[in-house]
């Protein structure tokens, strides 16, 4: 059984000129593929409120998976092959329709009372958590920069590549990559051939405790 891939588009893509054409990448892949929208400028919106109304941090992270939600939607009518869904069995049903995935994230987070409730998890480590719910998988964060060939996990934490709580969601039988613009030419044909475009990124192996992997 081929790997999943999950890939993460972060929601500042939203601003750039190479959206489309990742979309078109992805929209190439031939094996088993799911894709997490960044909240980015919805998520903003719910930080900006939240100062302004002063609801608590339980309310403003289920708003920013809502946030995600948004930009998943907006991806999902950008494709033909794009679909959204809100659960394990969905997404398997896209894929075996042959439609690729955008992880619509509220229902299974917050459902999951490991998952911290509040601005300290954010969508990069929500990709993380989901490919952590496959046995084996592949993750693909889409970045707006190039990282190093030799990168690691630790030095994009510190380069605020990453977030902080990244590395607690990611499990020992995920494999992570860092994509950047220069990935774009050959995105496609890595996706097309079930590879992984960007850079493999050295981690440390996470073993997961009260976690269950489910098979994809």
């Amino acid at each position: 059984m081929n790997r999943m891939t999950v890939v993460k588009l972060g929601g500042s893509s939203i601003g750039s000129p190479h959206l489309r054409r990742w979309i078109a990448a992805i929209e190439q892949a031939d094996g088993p593929i799911v894709v997490v929208p960044g909240g980015g400028p919805f998520a903003e919106v719910v930080r900006r409120f939240q100062v302004r109304l002063g609801f608590d941090d339980r309310a403003a992270h289920e708003m920013a998976t809502l946030a995600m939600e948004q930009f998943g939607c907006a991806l999902a009518n950008l494709s033909k092959r794009l679909v959204g869904a809100r659960s394990m069995d969905a997404i398997r049903l896209a894929q075996k329709d042959g439609r690729i995935p955008v992880w619509l994230p509220r229902d299974m987070v917050m459902a999951d009372s490991a998952i911290p409730q509040d601005w300290s998890v954010t969508s990069d480590a929500l990709s993380a958590w989901l490919a952590g719910q496959f046995e084996e998988a592949n993750l693909c964060l889409v970045k707006l920069i190039d990282v190093p060939a030799n990168s690691n996990l630790d030095a994009l934490t510190g380069a605020s590549i990453v977030d902080d709580s990244f590395a607690s969601m990611l499990r020992s039988g995920t494999d992570l990559f860092i994509a950047g613009p220069m990935d774009l030419v050959t995105a496609g044909q890595r996706f097309a051939i079930g590879g992984v475009p960007g850079r493999q990124v050295a981690t440390r192996l996470i073993t997961a405790t009260n976690h269950q992997a489910i098979a994809g």
